[in-house]
């Protein structure tokens, strides 16, 4: 009996540069405006499928289709919280998994995005990162990301904000990013897309020489070198004058500010001392603090607990006092597990790895 001859995979259209696409056409319709035309379908109308092209003759939809397809990762769940905010699982062809968080907002919708399929920081207040390490998602899984939430979220030409706040370490993966952020802007301004990193020192570096640069957040969490040592194990590879010294020299846009993350731990991190710290520490820096208050997980994160408000209240007093822009963070999403540090990226939970 003759085996079946196999038929190729179709190639996919999601995250396809102007140029691959013109190669794609070039046998179909070689002419510059249709590359641009389909182009303009996966970036700005986030089509779904080739047949939705109306403006392409059928013949060159058709011939198209054959080539290639339009393939988004798979929404295998959702859940919603009361205050609207969605948390989506992501799956992906070779069965990885990753979160995103939709947001809404007043006069418009926060689209939280994943980097990595898990993290390798190991920050001890982050679920992600108890869980560990994965893989690096490539501009167009994570540009595919974007366009499943705006898709199955009906945000498809609505305001939004963009923030790299997901699973992963954004800076372990600034080639991803930066391509992913590449093909947001057709639809987001860069001066609406945050990226977030724990202060990964060369990534910092690797995105100030970009063109079109994102906002810069970064996750300091201590006020020392061994504190943020002990809360964030990858701090031990870069100093934090080190660090600091980066953020100084990174290229801020008239009206730009750098976010200094800062997540509360009750008799860690919170203390009048590290308030007074804080200030002396970033002085010379346009920046804003972003306090946020512990995102608890009994599962993944016990022994650990969020300041009660009046010792947070405190906190900010000091840095109000010193002159500093301060705002505190209550997170959306709790009660579906879809605030900062709670993204798992799996359906079935699997035990946290060991210390």
């Amino acid at each position: 009996m003759t085996e079946p001859i196999p038929t190729p995979a179709r190639s996919n259209l999601v995250g396809a540069s102007r140029a691959e696409l013109a190669q794609l056409l070039a046998e179909l319709d070689p002419r510059p405006f249709r590359a641009e035309q389909v182009y303009q379908w996966l970036t700005r109308r986030m089509a779904g499928g080739v047949a939705e092209m109306t403006n392409l003759p059928k013949a060159l939809r058709e011939g198209l289709a054959a080539r290639a397809e339009v393939r988004d990762p798979e929404i295998v769940e959702t859940r919603r919280g009361s205050d609207g905010t969605a948390k989506l699982a992501l799956g992906f062809a070779d069965g990885a998994v990753v979160e995103a968080v939709a947001m809404p907002m007043e006069g418009h919708t926060t689209i939280c995005l994943s980097s990595q399929t898990g993290c390798a920081v190991g920050c001890v207040f982050c679920v992600t990162g108890v869980l560990g390490a994965g893989r690096n998602l490539t501009g167009a899984e994570i540009f595919g990301q974007y366009r499943a939430v705006l898709r199955h979220e009906g945000l498809v030409g609505a305001p939004v904000n963009v923030v790299f706040m997901g699973m992963g370490e954004p800076l372990l993966n600034v080639a991803g990013v930066a391509r992913a952020v590449e093909l947001i802007a057709e639809t987001v301004s860069p001066k609406r897309v945050t990226v977030s990193t724990s202060g990964i020192v060369p990534g910092i570096a690797k995105l100030a020489a970009l063109e079109r640069r994102p906002k810069l957040a970064v996750s300091l969490n201590a006020t020392t070198q061994a504190q943020r040592e002990r809360l964030m194990p990858a701090a031990s590879h870069w100093p934090l004058a080190e660090l600091l010294a980066v953020l100084r020299a990174f290229p801020l846009e008239r009206g730009r500010r750098i976010t200094f993350e800062y997540v509360m731990l009750a008799g860690i991190n919170d203390s009048d001392d590290d308030a007074r710290r804080l200030p002396r520490l970033l002085k010379g820096i346009p920046c804003k603090v972003n306090l946020i208050p512990l995102n608890p997980d009994e599962r993944y994160l016990g022994g650990l607990a969020a300041p009660d408000e009046t010792r947070i209240s405190a906190f900010a007093g000091i840095l109000a006092a010193a002159h500093m822009n301060v705002t505190v963070r209550w997170s959306k999403g709790r009660e579906v597990a879809a605030a900062c540090g709670q993204l798992r990226g799996q359906i079935a939970l699997r035990p946290p790895a060991s210390p």
